[in-house]
């Protein structure tokens, strides 16, 4: 099990996140620190680097 923490969105935005890994789900909350397992945590680290990834090109491209 790892602990991960998911700021809170926008107003107008869920306050959680599900997760499917071989066909389980988690959804998870956003604004507390949670327990989830490995391959949960992975799953949210590989979203966010490639959201970031995604942004640096946009902004790349734009200049």
């Amino acid at each position: 099990m790892k602990k991960v923490f998911l700021p809170r969105g926008r107003k107008n935005e869920e306050n959680f996140v599900i997760v499917s890994v071989n066909g389980r789900s988690y959804k998870i909350m956003k604004g507390v620190e949670v327990e989830v397992p490995e391959c949960v945590a992975e799953v949210l680290e590989n979203s966010r680097m490639m959201a970031e990834a995604a942004r640096r090109y946009v902004d790349a491209v734009a200049n």
